[in-house]
């Protein structure tokens, strides 16, 4: 992918209300990761941003009771992977069983993002996971 200079920042938007399907999360950010070439430079952190959005647009239609507004921003170090739901309610880290069926979203998201930080809002709250992809390879 060809940089240009001038470019500091580029960033996509969805709503997702609630009802539509997380995969329709899942494409729409594959797609985007896509124009940026992390499906070939990559993979395993593109994969890893899929995850987390399918798992923070979970939260908001599951645990919110709302709709989604995920909002992808890449500014050439970190992808900024952000949810808006319409709770004030911060998402709380759960110590689930080992036969729990759920409970590990946030702990998946924290394991896989470089920083995971949530933000309260006038209208609810938002949820940022930042994702670094690895350095470039330097061998020629």
């Amino acid at each position: 992918m060809t940089r240009d200079p001038s470019l500091r920042a580029v960033g996509w938007a969805r709503s997702l209300p609630v009802g539509s399907s997380v995969k329709t999360a899942r494409d729409w950010t594959r797609e985007h990761l896509e124009t940026l070439g992390w499906d070939r430079t990559a993979p395993a952190t593109a994969d890893a941003v899929v995850l987390a959005v399918s798992e923070l647009v979970t939260n908001a239609h599951v645990h919110a009771h709302s709709d989604a507004q995920l909002i992808l921003t890449w500014d050439e170090e970190c992808l900024h992977v952000t949810v808006h739901d319409a709770s004030s309610r911060a998402p709380e880290q759960r110590d689930p069983g080992d036969d729990a069926l759920g409970g590990r979203g946030l702990l998946l998201i924290g394991a896989l993002a470089d920083d995971v930080r949530t933000r309260s809002c006038p209208r609810g709250k938002e949820v940022t996971a930042c994702f670094r992809p690895p350095p470039p390879d330097r061998r020629t």
